[in-house]
């Protein structure tokens, strides 16, 4: 994100709140996971296959291979593997399920709600707009306050189409547009106060 769309996603969120005793905070990460051991399990398991499937094709024509040599050439291959994943980190994520990629980032998204203190203002009205970047995942969390009065295929509308602009390379503009969506959403159950004051920060975090 540059400055210029940093400055414009924080705009957003102090137009957004004029209108509304809740509070908005966003939070985008490059990746919610290293993925080096979920890679190096994939590749573990690969690699005792693809021994066992040369294994047996040995024993089948008849050839004969001294089991230190064939263990250290699996031992070789996997320490080259793994050396491989720890210079390529890009490559890591491509091993590890899109499931599990999901998870980590929907744990990540929780964790910074709390770690944000999202979920301790007033009247628990504080909504997380997150986006993990390798996994192409976004998520709307929203606080108890909040979270019983929407329905959730309306959250997930704003999901989509958050991903459906990041998709397109107009991530801020996603940012800006869910925004909006979840100020107006805000506004409807939590009016502006004459008490109201601002309890989180009105800016995008980047991890």
């Amino acid at each position: 994100m540059t400055a210029e769309e940093h400055a414009r996603i924080a705009a957003a969120i102090r137009s957004a709140e004029q209108e509304t005793a809740g509070e908005i905070y966003c939070v985008l990460a490059r990746s919610s996971d290293p993925y080096f051991f979920p890679a190096a399990l994939a590749v573990v398991m690969a690699m005792l296959v693809i021994g066992l499937g040369v294994a047996f094709a040995i024993e089948s024509l008849w050839l004969s291979i001294r089991l230190p040599l064939f263990a250290a050439a699996e031992l070789l291959a996997l320490l080259a593997a793994l050396a491989v994943l720890y210079a390529f980190p890009d490559l890591r994520i491509r091993l590890v399920p899109r499931r599990w990629q999901y998870q980590r980032a929907h744990d990540n998204a929780v964790k910074q709600f709390l770690a944000r203190n999202v979920h301790i203002t007033a009247q628990r009205t504080g909504v997380l707009i997150f986006v993990s970047l390798a996994e192409h995942y976004a998520e709307v969390v929203a606080d108890a306050g909040i979270s019983g009065r929407v329905k959730q295929q309306v959250w997930d509308d704003i999901v989509a189409e958050l991903v459906e602009q990041a998709r397109r390379d107009q991530l801020a503009l996603g940012f800006i547009t869910a925004i909006r969506r979840v100020g107006s959403l805000l506004a409807a159950e939590f009016p502006v106060t004459a008490a109201d004051a601002n309890e989180l920060d009105d800016h995008l975090v980047e991890l």
